[in-house]
């Protein structure tokens, strides 16, 4: 009797565990390193004391508390405690399952910890017998990659017991330390012998390579054409993260983000593979044949050489519905992957998630600095394919073990050339940056990825300034048209019966402004003209000209290899002609006939705010003028977050994107990075990070979370550069001037202010209009966004410190108002309702009240 109920027990348990789409082999060790108690992670997890799995008589560690808690860290368990190794110590762990992989994740904060330097900490972790770090330094990994923690994520191989010894070993008179440890009996997600990049003949001659006695490390994992992927939200309980692609895309072409119209599901795909999430979001090339002919989709990572990788494509097809409509080669490294993907014919049906895994070997040759790998899709004309096109929904990169040597460590990551010199300000110094206006991207990779932080995200901004070669020596463009006279959910009807969706510029947008044809815009310019030329930003080129006999405009064209494409075009667009405001730039009309793509706005006389402030400005600005802009500017945004139908976020507020007109009125411009903002009940909108160096805000930064307390803080670095006329980044200047946010804060703590304000300004501004704005902007900058006033507040406040301001220099005196009278400022009727979008402004009036004594 019992054993039948014992079987039975048995038979139960075993269904639940496949009928449950969420197992996974066994619970999750998660262990916080350092104190006596557990504790509860920002998710909900609960961590559990390490002591316990320290092997006995060979630990000498101590427990720690960091001293300093980084506005980034998600959470403050677990790294904020860390366990101090001063010698070899042994952390033995019981595994569930010895038949499966174990996930091991290494959690590291470099932060200062009481009488050790963790910037000297320099040690190796073997897990098993495999080598995971040597001579690893947290601190200069951190450092390198703008990070203020790291996440090393291994999939090691079963071992040959039931346990799992993790040892740290310190280097010579040095020492480890460890934040927390994840340990999780994972599925088998290498079950196959993928193909050898390069070896492919035909269909049936080609190498494949065994890749189940290989322990791997991740590098890279990307949601191709989606959003950021929290750990919460991964499949199966394996809390992984997946990172938004756009950062890694090579050149201008982006291609099209698009989402599945048609239901997914895994099928027969086991959930632990990735996320729905993952199979119904994806990147194509679009719709224009001719085009795609002579373009591709190219990524581009960094990874260390001498290593095999594991390159896994995750695809699932909502839109095809047979055979040879769609179809494209793969290539890695300018190698033959696959050839003639034809994902309909792959699964016979469509929405089907599929995920094919490639092998690639890369050299560690010595004088070699080329540490980059290729991943491309190649639309192919062999088979006449109904529609010259690719797709992709995932791509994940995998370091594979060395097995004859049993490791995965790489070198500490460096900075880049490149980034060093733009900070000891060379080469791509402050004029470089300041000419050219440059924006960046910046995107952060899992696990601590050497790839993956500033390093990356400035090689990839050169990168994008180049073009290149493919494997057969043709320069191929990436150049994606775009259609102006349809719906941005536009079907069109295909020889198959299939509608196809395209990404276009809407037809509300395309009827709220002008198309300009390239004649048109050619003549205004005398030809696009260098003697034209007003500026040059990260977009392209920007020209006076004329048009309809007199009309000034200003004129901005696309470089072809400019870091910013097809998304920044269509968003200006698409935003500016649903906008109308006083102090938001007009976009009169757009041209993108022959491949060009050019936007046509209104003449600012006046330039930018930042040709008022330094760079040799004729004319200096008095503090009232400068108010007045503040002011002009702080509406515009201010709109922007609360007047429109929906929030809009700018991304890239700074004083370069603030113009003047003739009248000295303020307008915010540039709106090819804008987002629109969270809705529902979500506080924020997970992104890559994209902005400009010096004015990002760092809470953004590290977590990827977008809110309008990112304008907020960006604009609290301009109005310092209005107070202090000096740029946001000076490299020329000493280490602790270089960052005017960091340098105005630490002289507004310690009360030194009147120490950075413009030399031109100084016994011109009143005292208590100068500690109102210093108070208010310092506020604008604090780490934390909730923190950080709204916009509606800072406006309110620069209006009260012009009131301050005003009443100073019409008495003498420091005299307000009677005390308690309302001083209200009519908005100069700044609103206006776009009738055919619904965006429209708040029509409110903003009431001062100003003791009559002061402040």
């Amino acid at each position: 009797m019992r054993f039948k109920l014992r079987n039975l027990l048995l038979i139960f348990s075993t269904v639940c565990i496949f009928l449950n789409p969420f197992h996974i082999s066994g619970s999750p060790l998660l262990l916080t390193c350092g104190p006596n108690t557990g504790g509860t992670d920002a998710d909900g997890r609960k961590w559990e004391p390490d002591g316990k799995y320290l092997v006995a008589g060979d630990d000498k560690s101590t427990a720690a508390k960091a001293g300093l808690q980084d506005p980034s860290l998600p959470s403050y368990v677990p790294y904020m405690s860390a366990r101090i190794f001063q010698s070899e110590s042994t952390y033995q762990f019981p595994l569930q399952n010895s038949s499966s992989r174990t996930l091991l994740r290494l959690h590291f904060y470099p932060s200062p910890y009481p009488n050790v330097d963790v910037s000297k900490s320099y040690f190796s972790v073997v897990a098993g017998s495999m080598l995971l770090l040597n001579n690893f330094s947290a601190y200069i990994t951190a450092e390198a990659l703008s990070q203020s923690y790291l996440v090393k994520e291994y999939y090691l191989t079963p071992p040959r017991s039931a346990s799992l010894n993790v040892t740290f070993r310190p280097a010579d008179n040095s020492f480890a330390f460890i934040n927390g440890v994840e340990v999780i009996a994972a599925p088998e997600i290498f079950d196959n012998e993928p193909l050898l990049v390069g070896s492919y003949i035909d269909a049936r001659t080609f190498t494949t390579v065994p890749v189940t006695a290989s322990s791997m490390e991740m590098s890279y994992r990307l949601n191709v054409g989606g959003q950021f992927i929290s750990p919460m939200n991964d499949s199966d309980g394996l809390m992984r993260t997946w990172y938004d692609d756009s950062v890694y895309i090579y050149g201008a072409g982006h291609g099209v983000a698009l989402q599945a119209d048609t239901r997914v599901g895994y099928k027969k795909m086991p959930p632990y593979t990735a996320p729905l999430d993952v199979y119904r979001t994806y990147r194509s090339m679009g719709a224009y044949a001719d085009v795609n002919k002579v373009s591709n989709l190219t990524w581009i990572f960094e990874i260390d050489p001498g290593f095999m990788y594991l390159v896994r494509l995750h695809w699932c097809d909502s839109e095809m519905v047979k055979v040879n409509q769609r179809v494209f080669d793969v290539m890695i490294n300018n190698m033959t992957a696959a050839h003639e993907v034809d994902l309909f014919g792959w699964t016979n049906a469509i929405a089907t998630p599929v995920r094919k895994d490639y092998v690639v070997i890369t050299e560690n040759v010595t004088g070699n600095d080329d540490t980059h790998m290729w991943v491309s899709l190649v639309p192919t004309n062999q088979t006449r394919p109904e529609f010259m096109d690719v797709l992709l929904n995932g791509l994940e990169i995998f370091k594979m073990s060395d097995n004859v040597e049993s490791t995965l460590a790489g070198p500490n990551p460096m900075i880049s050339d490149l980034m060093r010199k733009y900070l000891e300000g060379h080469r791509m110094g402050l004029k470089d940056f300041e000419e050219n206006d440059s924006t960046i991207i910046i995107t952060f990779g899992a696990g601590g990825a050497a790839a993956v932080g500033v390093a990356t995200a400035v090689i990839c901004v050169v990168y994008r300034r180049k073009r290149k070669a493919t494997a057969g020596g043709d320069s191929r463009t990436s150049w994606l048209p775009i259609s102006w006279n349809s719906n941005t959910n536009t079907t069109k009807s295909s020889t198959a019966g299939k509608n196809q969706t395209l990404v276009a510029i809407s037809t509300d947008a395309a009827s709220n402004c002008r198309h300009f044809s390239l004649v048109e815009v050619t003549s205004a310019t005398d030809n696009f003209d260098e003697s034209n030329v007003i500026g040059v930003g990260g977009f392209g080129k920007v020209y006076k000209g004329v048009i309809d006999g007199g009309t000034k405009v200003a004129i901005k064209r696309s470089n072809p290899s400019s870091g910013q494409g097809v998304n920044e075009f269509v968003t200006e667009i698409e935003m500016l002609s649903r906008l109308r405001h006083r102090h938001l730039v007009s976009l009169i009309g757009f041209c993108e006939d022959n491949g060009e793509m050019i936007l046509v706005y209104d003449y600012m006389g006046r330039g930018t705010l930042r040709e008022h402030l330094y760079k040799g400005n004729e004319t200096t600005l008095s503090w009232k003028q400068r108010l007045q802009i503040c002011i002009g500017s702080a509406r515009g945004l201010h709109y922007l977050h609360t007047g429109a139908k929906y929030t809009i976020i700018h991304r890239d507020v700074k004083t370069t994107n603030i113009l003047l007109d003739d009248k000295w009125v303020a307008k915010v411009s540039d709106f090819g990075l804008s987002k629109t903002g969270p809705t529902m009940d979500k506080g924020h909108v997970s992104t890559a990070v994209k902005g400009s160096f010096g004015y990002l805000d760092p809470e953004y930064f590290s977590r990827q979370q977008l809110t309008d307390k990112s304008d907020v803080y960006s604009f609290g670095v301009v109005l310092f550069e209005v107070l202090c006329a000096r740029p946001a980044l000076s490299p020329n200047l000493p280490q602790d001037q270089v960052s005017l946010a960091d340098w105005a804060a630490r002289n507004v703590r310690n009360g030194t202010v009147e120490n950075i304000i413009d030399p031109a300004l100084k016994g011109t501004v009143s005292p208590d209009s100068l500690a109102k704005f210093v108070e208010m902007a310092a506020k604008c900058l604090a780490d934390h966004g909730g923190h950080r006033p709204s916009m509606g507040d800072v406006l309110w406040s620069l209006e009260m410190v012009l009131q301050l301001q005003e009443t100073y220099e019409s008495s003498g005196a420091m005299e307000g108002p009677e005390e308690g009278r309302s001083v209200e400022y009519d908005r100069e009727n700044d609103g206006e309702k776009n009738e055919t979008t619904g965006y429209e402004e708040n029509d409110h009036t903003f009431s001062l009240y100003v003791n009559q004594e002061g402040r």
